[in-house]
């Protein structure tokens, strides 16, 4: 019964995880955070960009949850392993599929290509405002105008 209620823990940590990026990449990202995060708007030479630190912060906020919680594997680790895992699905489809960081994988899959298209447009706007589409995994698939989705 525990590995379910621990399973929970993760997948619901996941979940909150795609509401709460969604939350602060609109409200804090495009807001006062705006100087670090548009090093992520705008063209940019290199491998790495200011905007990476928030992901060093999450990551860092995961392993210091999983090591309070690690002897015991409270609530507490498995709140860390459910944002890393939201951490290792914020890479491979945003930083490998959207941005092509490393070149993993294309797809002709209709929700894949609907994400890639919605941050696209996310990063038609150089400002802070106006801008949309600020989910990772979610967006609102009316205002992309898609046939039959």
């Amino acid at each position: 019964m525990q590995i379910l209620l621990n399973i929970g823990i993760l997948i619901l940590s996941v979940v909150a995880m795609e509401a709460f990026s969604w939350a602060i990449h609109k409200y804090l990202f495009h807001g006062p955070l705006w100087f670090i995060h548009k090093t992520h708007h705008l063209p940019h030479k290199g491998y790495f960009e200011l905007n990476d630190i928030f992901s060093l912060g999450f990551s860092l906020l995961a392993m210091a949850f999983m090591w309070l919680g690690h002897s015991d594997l409270s609530f507490i680790f498995w709140l860390g392993a459910g944002i890393s895992v939201y951490g290792i699905i914020y890479f491979v489809f945003h930083d490998c599929f959207v941005h092509n960081r490393i070149t993993a994988f294309k797809s002709n899959n209709m929700y894949l290509w609907a994400l890639k298209r919605a941050h696209k447009i996310h990063h038609k706007s150089i400002q802070k405002k106006p801008a949309t589409f600020f989910g990772l995994l979610w967006f609102d698939p009316k205002k992309l105008n898609l046939p039959n989705y």
